[in-house]
Formats: C-alpha cells, structure tokens, sequence
C-alpha cells in the first residue's frame, strides 16, 4: 500500500470510523445509565439530553455512516463480496450493532419525551452489546476463518 492509493486511505479513513463508531456505541448507554438517575425535566435531565443529541449527531451517525460507506468501497475494490464467507458474517454482526444503534437513537427520544422506564442497571448491562460484536468482528477479520 502507498500513500497515493485512493483504497488504502478508504480502509485507513474505515478503521478510524469504527473506531469512532464502538466508542459512541460504548459511550451512549453509559450516559443513559447516569441520565436515568437524574429528575425529569431537572436542568441535570436538559444536560444529558445535549450531551446524547450531540454524541449522536456529531460523531456516532456520522462515522457510522463513514464506517459503511467506506468499508463497502474497500470490499468491494478487494473482491471480498464473493465467496467469503468470514466478510458476510461480518456483515451480519455489523448490521447488528447499526440496529442497536437505532434502538440507542429511539431511547434518547424517551428521554427527551420523560418516559424512559429503565434503570440504570439496564443500561449498564446494555453497555457491554458492543463487546461482543467487535469481539467478533475483529476475530473474523483477522483470521478469515472461513
């Protein structure tokens, strides 16, 4: 790879997206375990709802998206799309983690609207989701097992 090859960057730029991406997805349950212990509509609560609009908004959707965009031009410039089966796992594990990202995204709004009903312990446990996905994602990366 070379500095002017136009894919080795898109790879470059998708590492640093997901990495951007996992740590939104680690960071935004963990707000929700805080933000549930503070009184709806108290300036605390008004606080945690900027704080989870603007991780959402300025850097969890947008690397998500890059993430994707990104990756897909790497697969497919490198032929990954046939015949690999550890790529379409992958996929299957990627497409997981942006629905949780949509779950994480729909939760806010009960936040905002002051109906979340979940506890802090929920949220904690929710936390750990993105473990498991990198977890394996990474091992299928690595090591193409199949």
């Amino acid at each position: 790879m070379s500095l002017t090859d136009p894919v080795a960057w898109a790879h470059t730029l998708h590492i640093m997206a997901v990495i951007f991406w996992m740590a939104g997805l680690f960071m935004l349950p963990r707000y929700f375990a805080y933000h549930a212990e503070a009184q709806v509509g108290s300036d605390e609560d008004k606080a945690w709802q900027a704080r989870e609009a603007r991780l959402l908004r300025i850097i969890m959707n947008p690397a998500m998206i890059a993430a994707w965009v990104l990756g897909i031009w790497v697969a497919v410039d490198r032929g990954y799309l046939v015949g690999q089966g550890w790529l379409h796992t992958k996929l299957a594990l990627v497409v997981v983690l942006t629905v949780f990202h949509m779950v994480l995204a729909r939760w806010r709004k009960t936040f905002v609207a002051g109906e979340n009903t979940r506890t802090t312990k929920f949220y904690r446990m929710v936390n750990e989701i993105p473990s498991f996905g990198i977890i394996f994602i990474v091992f299928l990366v690595e090591f193409k097992p199949f």
